[in-house]
């Protein structure tokens, strides 16, 4: 990991250890150091280096609500906002229990797109009217109740565009050193 403009430039083995740790946060630095060829104290190393600048924010378990019995329902609430408000609204919400994501988005409008979840669809009403409705700056609320999931991933380093680049790289530059 190297300091580039500013921004912290991450090299294949950071990468390969984000890799590693997405796949299995529980993995030993000795693991992850055997699968990537290096040693354990460089993985302890970058893991650390990484931790201290925010690249690595938190360790956690996924968890299959489903599975646990969980009867909840997922809702897609797009909150219409006055441009001045916006930040404060979205602000807010990021506060609720039941707001599980907040993003924004300009369109035609300024919008704020949230992921929210609630225990049944009287709660899910009950928490717009009474906690986001009232909210200073918001206009109009639509809300899209989730009614089958296909696909529910986390950011992946598997999937980012840049890391595949760096991995083909790699993988030309070994390739090219057995010749």
């Amino acid at each position: 990991m190297k300091f580039k403009n500013n921004a912290l430039a991450l090299d294949a083995t950071d990468l390969g250890i984000l890799e590693a740790l997405q796949e299995d946060a529980r993995q030993t630095y000795t693991t992850i150091g055997k699968r990537l060829g290096v040693a354990h104290s460089t993985v302890y190393d970058r893991i650390k280096r990484m931790e201290r600048h925010g690249i690595i924010t938190k360790y956690t378990a996924l968890i299959d609500a489903e599975k646990t019995g969980a009867k909840n329902i997922t809702a897609i609430m797009t909150v219409f906002t006055n441009p001045k408000e916006s930040e404060k609204v979205a602000e807010k919400l990021c506060e609720a229990p039941q707001v599980l994501e907040v993003y924004t988005s300009l369109s035609e409008e300024l919008l704020i797109i949230a992921k929210v979840v609630a225990e049944n669809q009287e709660s899910l009403h009950a928490f717009i009217a009474n906690s986001v409705a009232p909210l200073l700056g918001v206009l109009r609320i639509r809300t899209s109740i989730i009614t089958k999931k296909f696909k529910e991933t986390q950011f992946s380093m598997v999937n980012n565009p840049k890391k595949l680049t760096f991995i083909k790289e790699k993988h030309n530059k070994i390739g090219e050193n057995k010749l």
